[in-house]
């Protein structure tokens, strides 16, 4: 069989449902973790923590190192880690003695690939033949979306139907995906990525004001989707009054359908808008989506502005890299690499800032009160104070895309076919 590089694509699209197996399968064994191995509350936050510490700690070596290794080599190595990383997952809670310490390695392992992902599989896309890139690039990213959903739906309702039990089953499963990608990524053809002797030294992009704006949308990016995704489950329960599963398919996986089908959308007929436009009306909608989740007494209007947020926020993260792979076509790996821990540090910040001010507002008395007024519970009234403050970060968004100036180079590629070079 001769592999194109359209078998190219289709390797990166399984990579970016790698990283959403990676991101999204163990919150939903958490309550699993909680009950059979005696994991704490604040030890399965700090698995969260280090999931994402560790995707930044693996972008930055990639930056550096990538260029060095070479693509391939560093792409079979990403694909590798998910599928030892899901299989340590599933084996060694069960036969080590200290089940967060299993729960740690397995982790780590997989995080390291899904930040391998991050670097490497948006600059092998934008290094593909074609012209309509950004809708290339939404299109890939829409992949991430629609693993989220079947992680999110098929664990749920396979945990449901077959009872806990199986779940040990789950992460071996899903590690099918990795393991077709590794295979994928040894035959399909790679076309040539600007290096560290080509490409725009990191030095010169920091001291560039149009790249330090770029990484701000990257963070407000990150925080903006992960804020809303990640508190979209206990939201559903809380507000709806929904067993756990139904709060996950009404919550996390409804998010995760609207924001596949925009970015799907953009990925069609991205080429006939202008991004900038676009990435502007994007952050505007998920400041409307955020004041309807706070402000709507409504359950099921709350609810559904958690879901309209789900398409807001879709074309942000790959909107974002394609704007900068536009005004810097010779960012390469290095580019990439430091937009990714932008947007970890955004997917970081946003949701545990969330948690934080939620916790506080419930100790305050003020607010209880007026939750108690409103017929709000107390956990309900404290999401939604702490998804307030949350709005912070698309209302930022919006600014800094306002501030952006358009370079001539990038302002040609904006217009009918938006970043066709990038």
């Amino acid at each position: 069989m001769k592999f194109t590089y359209r078998h190219t694509l289709w390797a990166c699209y399984m990579g970016y449902i790698t990283q959403a197996i990676a991101v999204n399968l163990a919150p939903i064994l958490f309550i699993i973790f909680q009950t059979q191995y005696s994991i704490s509350l604040e030890q399965l936050g700090a698995l969260v923590s280090i999931n994402f510490g560790v995707q930044i700690v693996s972008d930055v070596i990639a930056t550096k190192y990538v260029d060095k290794i070479g693509y391939r080599p560093a792409l079979l190595a990403a694909a590798a880690l998910g599928v030892i990383g899901l299989t340590m997952l599933s084996i060694l809670p069960n036969v080590m003695d200290n089940a967060f310490l299993a729960l740690i390695l397995a982790n780590v392992v997989y995080a390291w690939g899904s930040g391998l992902i991050e670097v490497l599989i948006s600059p092998v896309v934008e290094s593909l033949p074609g012209d309509a890139k950004a809708s290339a690039m939404s299109l890939l990213h829409a992949f991430y979306c629609w693993g989220f959903l079947l992680v999110v739906g098929v664990s749920t309702l396979a945990l449901h139907f077959f009872g806990r039990d199986i779940w040990t089953y789950l992460p071996i499963a899903w590690a099918i995906v990795p393991l077709i990608c590794f295979f994928m990524f040894l035959k399909v053809p790679l076309n040539k990525i600007p290096s560290e002797d080509t490409d725009t030294p990191i030095r010169n992009l920091l001291k560039n004001k149009a790249f330090f704006l770029a990484m701000l949308l990257m963070i407000c990016s990150g925080s903006t989707e992960q804020t809303m995704s990640q508190w979209s489950s206990l939201f559903a329960e809380l507000g709806l009054g929904v067993p756990k599963v139904v709060g996950d398919l009404l919550g996390m996986s409804v998010f995760a359908l609207f924001m596949g089908i925009g970015r799907t959308l953009f990925g069609l007929y991205g080429e006939r808008v202008n991004l900038r436009k676009t990435l502007r009306l994007s952050a505007g909608l998920a400041i409307v989506c955020y004041g309807i989740a706070v402000f709507i007494h409504s359950p099921y209007l709350s609810l559904a502005g958690v879901a309209l947020c789900g398409f807001a926020v879709a074309l942000m993260w790959p909107g974002t890299l394609s704007l900068s792979a536009a005004r810097f076509p010779l960012g390469g790996t290095a580019m990439f690499g430091i937009l990714a821990i932008c947007g970890d540090i955004g997917c970081a910040i946003g949701p545990g800032l969330v948690g934080y001010v939620s916790e506080a507002a419930q100790r305050n008395n003020w607010l209880m009160e007026y939750a108690a007024r409103l017929g709000l519970g107390i956990e309900q009234m404290g999401l939604k104070v702490g998804l307030l403050v949350g709005i912070i970060f698309p209302i930022a968004m919006l600014i800094v895309l306002f501030l952006q100036k358009d370079g001539k180079t990038a302002k040609a590629r904006e217009s009918a076919a938006p970043v066709s070079n990038s």
